[in-house]
């Protein structure tokens, strides 16, 4: 018997939260490498009930404001940034990595 495979795909519009994360998540990215060109950002966003949250890997010698940037960013959206709690968790890039992608 042949393996079945079913294949889905999302796509969302304008105004869904996933493109509100992935605009933020790059507007961190963004605004890392104006500080530290050679910093290393892997950053994660979520949005839910009132609050966004940033986690991930940051590696820089100099870091930029990122709950002022994800407050810019929503607000340069349509999401208003000042009605948000806003969470950063972020650590540097593990040595296993760093030593990887070095």
């Amino acid at each position: 018997m042949k393996d079945k495979h079913v294949l889905t795909a999302e796509s969302v519009t304008e105004g869904h939260p996933d493109k509100l994360c992935d605009t933020i998540a790059d507007a961190v990215v963004d605004a890392c490498l104006e500080h530290d060109p050679a910093a290393h950002v892997a950053c994660e966003v979520m949005a839910t009930a009132g609050k966004i949250i940033a986690a991930g890997e940051i590696t820089a010698a100099r870091f930029p404001d990122i709950p002022a940037v994800i407050c810019h960013t929503a607000r340069e959206t349509g999401y208003g940034g000042s009605d948000y709690e806003v969470e950063v968790i972020t650590h540097e890039q593990s040595p296993d990595i760093a030593g990887a992608v070095n």
